[in-house]
């Protein structure tokens, strides 16, 4: 993690995140570091138990592994979850909720332990406006 600094303001916060095996490593743009960590309980988020939080589209980019990473999406197709396809672990995924955000595993940040992140609320992904009525 780098910090840029003018007096002090900060400028751009960097942290790298990456997968279980490494094989994926992405840099994301954080300059006001963790904000809103939250876990859902959707029927994926509750299957892949992460703290999440968002980034701006603008603010991750691939380091490396690009060809590693494999796509999944799955009722309204909106969103785009995306993970290593080594070694499994989520790394991050296009909201549909806010498609101009990531939403990236906080567990996957370097030197981040997102079990000492106190009081994390549970967002109400099983009743989500976007979801269709059942057929």
């Amino acid at each position: 993690m780098s910090i840029k600094k003018v007096g002090d303001t900060v400028i751009q916060a960097r942290h790298r995140l990456s997968c279980h095996c490494g094989a994926v490593v992405l840099e994301l743009t954080l300059p006001e570091g963790i904000v809103n960590p939250r876990r859902c309980d959707c029927s994926i988020c509750r299957r892949k138990g992460a703290v999440v939080a968002s980034v701006l589209l603008d603010g991750i980019r691939i380091v490396q592994g690009a060809e590693h990473l494999r796509l999944y999406q799955f009722n309204t197709r909106v969103a785009r979850h995306h993970f290593c396809g080594v070694c499994g672990i989520y790394t991050h995924h296009q909201r549909r909720s806010f498609p101009d955000q990531y939403g990236y595993n906080v567990g996957c940040l370097e030197g981040v332990n997102p079990f000492l992140i106190p009081d994390v609320p549970v967002h109400d992904g099983v009743h989500h406006p976007a979801d269709r009525p059942p057929v």
